[in-house]
């Protein structure tokens, strides 16, 4: 008798057959290369479909972050590691608590190293996993499971929206196809894999654009960012403070000394000594007027030019 699984994965498009690589076994490393790479091409335009949604679920976490929100990502496997290294990336690329955006995988972080196959099929796991982080209401729960049906993933979703939360998931799986409620599904459809069922492969690459265009664009909105660069950084390393002298000597036109100076007084922090330098305040004020700014660089700027 088959087992209920093979019959929810069979009709998968993450488990189908690639046509365009059924005989790659047979090809020379440069022709394997090239067709991992025509399918890879495939990958921004099917995701650039999906911004209406992702806009929608960028919404979602701006406004819960104003509240104090947190955003928790729960994934296991491929998709459970680009949840992890997409909040491990928010502290220092732009200043946030490591309390914010939080990722959850399946079989704890033992598993970011080492694949813990059966943990996935743990759904009362997944649920449990996410309250033992002190997930409430008020927070955001993003499943993020190509397949879609990762039991560890739809469990945690589950309860999320059993105590009310808002829920976002990010599946490579038709949105027709998903059948757990949630209160936006992000669902980039690339198609089957290079090779059967890898989807690390495609799949694992549209998944990170999506993150990266998650927390990016929240962040932005959250004013983290003057034009393109990132603003809301603390000198943590070495190399953070030299980006963050050059990031102030490219705004401001200031010298390397004069910059560092500045920053010195800010107390280290970026966005501090920008509005320092170009509202010609001192620090004191150049915080004040980011806090009635919240925290918006060119507001903060823009109304100390203007109240002149």
């Amino acid at each position: 008798m088959k087992d209920r699984v093979f019959d929810e994965i069979k009709n998968l498009i993450t488990e189908a057959r690639n046509p365009a690589s059924e005989d790659i076994d047979s090809k020379n490393t440069e022709e394997i290369l090239r067709i991992i790479n025509q399918e890879d091409h495939k990958v921004p335009g099917i995701v650039e479909k999906e911004i209406p949604y992702i806009a929608q679920a960028v919404e979602i976490l701006v406004e819960t972050f104003k509240k104090g929100g947190r955003l928790f990502y729960i994934g296991a496997g491929t998709s459970g590691r680009l949840g992890v290294l997409d909040a491990a990336e928010c502290p220092p690329t732009f200043g946030t608590d490591p309390e914010m955006v939080q990722g959850i995988i399946a079989g704890g972080e033992k598993a970011l190293i080492r694949a813990q196959e059966g943990s996935e099929d743990q759904r009362e796991q997944g649920a449990i996993d996410l309250m033992a982080r002190g997930f409430t209401k008020n927070d955001v729960a993003c499943g993020i499971a190509a397949s879609y049906r990762t039991p560890y993933v739809l469990g945690a979703i589950q309860k999320a929206r059993e105590i009310g939360a808002k829920t976002i998931y990010v599946t490579c799986n038709p949105r027709s196809d998903i059948k757990v409620e949630v209160d936006v599904a992000i669902c980039p459809v690339v198609g089957p894999e290079v090779i059967m069922g890898s989807t690390r492969m495609k799949a694992g690459t549209a998944t990170k654009l999506v993150l990266n265009m998650l927390t990016t664009t929240s962040m932005i909105r959250l004013g983290k960012v003057y034009g393109n660069m990132m603003v809301d950084l603390q000198m943590t390393s070495r190399k953070l403070e030299e980006r963050s002298k050059r990031t102030v000597m490219m705004v401001t036109g200031v010298d390397y000394e004069e910059a560092s100076r500045v920053l010195k007084e800010s107390g280290g922090h970026v966005k501090t000594a920008l509005v320092m330098i170009l509202a010609n305040v001192n620090a004191e004020e150049a915080r004040k007027r980011l806090a009635e700014n919240d925290g918006f660089v060119r507001r903060a700027i823009e109304g100390a030019t203007s109240a002149r």
